[in-house]
């Protein structure tokens, strides 16, 4: 439904009610294409990391993958908010981040550079995405 003025066309108003909603929806679809291509990294990664070294730094990847997946999450419904409420964006992620890090250190069975380098695959799927972009000429 669109609010019109007197001669049937659209508000200024309306107009940028509607952007909003096509930024809205972008941001919803780049969040989507983001988690699967997290996921879409996670499986292979972990399979060959257990096929060619062990299950026990595959494991750890996938601890450290599986936390870099939540703290994606939080980090979008964190942008979410921006504007709406007065916090700074991705200040409980440091305390994840650190956390899991400590976790590592301090456990016998973790291994810190795989558990690390199992949370930065959400940055893969950020790396991926990007170069997805410049082939193809889709938005999305």
């Amino acid at each position: 439904m669109t609010l019109t003025s007197t001669f049937g066309e659209p508000t200024k108003k309306d107009q940028s009610i509607a952007k909003n909603f096509t930024a809205m929806d972008d941001y919803y679809k780049l969040q989507n294409i983001l988690l699967k291509y997290s996921l879409l990294l996670l499986f292979p990664i972990f399979l060959a990391v257990w096929f060619f070294i062990s299950i026990n730094i595959a494991l750890n990847y996938l601890l450290g993958a599986c936390v870099g997946i939540f703290y994606l999450r939080m980090l979008f419904r964190d942008v979410e908010k921006v504007g709406l409420v007065k916090s700074r964006v991705g200040s409980k992620g440091l305390l994840i981040v650190s956390g899991l890090i400590i976790l590592a250190c301090r456990c016998q069975q973790l291994q810190v550079i795989p558990v690390f380098l199992g949370f930065l695959t959400y940055k893969a799927s950020i790396v991926v995405y990007m170069f997805q972009g410049l082939f193809t000429k889709e938005k999305f």
